[in-house]
């Protein structure tokens, strides 16, 4: 039997435009990921009702969950109906999120997993 090939549809970011770890930060670096894997974007601002509550159905569902949560949070949206949780900011200063992210880019998970043809 062969295994069924999984593709990335899209990623979804969880963020607040005050927050200076989400934007620039984080949304510039979500939109140029979803560039690279060509995949669509999904953007949820907590300060936006609407968005809000799908914002914290995914991040409850599938993320680092408590009542007043971290922002940023990075979800990846396969075709299968799975999400799977990459990434939640950091309390600390931009630079550690920054430096987290950097790691995330640097990661096999990223490098070789994500972006291999068996995930698209």
């Amino acid at each position: 039997m062969k295994a069924r090939v999984v593709t990335l549809v899209r990623i979804t970011v969880v963020l607040a435009p005050w927050c200076p770890h989400c934007v620039p930060l984080s949304l510039e670096t979500t939109q140029q990921m979803a560039k690279e894997l060509n995949v669509e974007l999904r953007v949820l601002d907590i300060d936006k009702p609407d968005q809000e509550k799908l914002a914290d159905t995914i991040v409850q569902e599938h993320g680092d969950f408590v009542e007043d949560y971290l922002i940023p949070q990075v979800f990846l949206e396969f075709d299968d109906g799975r999400v799977q949780h990459i990434f939640t900011g950091f309390s600390e200063g931009v630079h550690v999120t920054k430096a987290r992210w950097d790691d995330f880019f640097a990661s096999h998970f990223y490098g070789s997993e994500l972006r291999s043809p068996a995930i698209k």
